[in-house]
């Protein structure tokens, strides 16, 4: 990111625009089969990198509609010139479906859930039913 670059021009992503958890009128922007569960700030700036779009995390702003929803991310979508920083990504909605793919297979996400899976399986046990006395 060069110190110049004028980041208020910048396209803002709230976390809730790509949130399933969230409806329509709380900000989600995006059709609930392709938005993911509960985005990060630093997942949604992750995933930008690795779509090669600069991005900045501010984390000290809040969502409008809700004030407890802190953090967004500003995303250069187009430079100075007016070219697109990636050309596959050329509107503001496709790249909330972009992230929305890419948040998932997150590398903090899949860890999370590997570490859930196994400690959930340690706890269970192979006997099934009230246990009790039998009736004969």
């Amino acid at each position: 990111m060069d110190p110049g670059m004028p980041i208020k021009k910048w396209v803002i992503l709230y976390p809730v625009y790509i949130n399933s958890k969230k409806t329509v009128a709380e900000g989600r922007r995006i059709s609930l089969g392709k938005a993911c569960e509960n985005p990060t700030c630093l997942e949604i700036s992750d995933c930008c990198n690795h779509l090669k779009i600069p991005s900045a995390i501010e984390l000290d702003k809040a969502y409008p509609r809700d004030f407890m929803q802190r953090g967004r991310v500003r995303v250069q979508l187009k430079r100075e010139d007016g070219t697109l920083c990636n050309p596959a990504i050329t509107s503001r909605k496709q790249l909330m479906q972009q992230i929305a793919e890419l948040v998932p297979r997150h590398h903090g996400r899949v860890k999370k859930q590997e570490a859930q899976s196994s400690s959930s399986n340690a706890g269970t046990s192979s006997k099934s039913g009230k246990g009790g006395k039998k009736k004969r």
